[in-house]
């Protein structure tokens, strides 16, 4: 059974990359020299310090695993409002308006969505995110959410 494809930004995958390294490059680092501080400590059933390194430690090595399955399965799409394209798209900043409020968000795959960054950056598979996929400036679009709202683009720019 084929698996799955996660749709990424370039800008995602950089961002993965980076953690990726930092994970390998420091924090793993950081946690051998934390695990050795506390092995000196002696008796190791009652070391909190040796409890906390190694729960750190399978941590980390969790998340690098999923780092490793995101970056195997994942497609980098190309921001195509580059291209001439007027049309939202990863990578794009929407500006819509929802009754009399203004918003911007950022279309993002969805490992890379974070709701509390600024802009918010809303998956392209979420409520909002399908509804203005691939819609232009002057649209309005219904979002199919539980409680089912519409909204209308206002501008679509690439993001910086």
């Amino acid at each position: 059974m084929a698996e799955e494809k996660i749709i990424m930004t370039q800008e995602g995958m950089e961002k993965l990359e980076k953690e990726y390294r930092h994970l390998i490059d420091v924090e793993k680092k950081e946690v051998i020299e934390a695990l050795k501080a506390a092995r000196a400590q002696g008796d190791l059933s009652e070391n909190a310090d040796w409890d906390a390194a190694r729960t750190r430690q399978a941590q980390i090595e969790a998340r690098i695993t999923e780092i490793e399955h995101i970056k195997d399965v994942a497609v980098v799409m190309k921001d195509e409002h580059r291209g001439g394209s007027r049309k939202a798209a990863l990578g794009t900043l929407v500006t819509y308006r929802r009754g009399d409020k203004e918003l911007t968000v950022k279309l993002a795959g969805t490992v890379e969505a974070n709701p509390l960054a600024n802009p918010p950056l809303i998956s392209s598979e979420s409520a909002l995110g399908k509804a203005i996929f691939g819609r232009s400036v002057g649209e309005t679009c219904l979002v199919e959410a539980s409680k089912p709202y519409e909204v209308t683009i206002v501008k679509i720019e690439a993001a910086l």
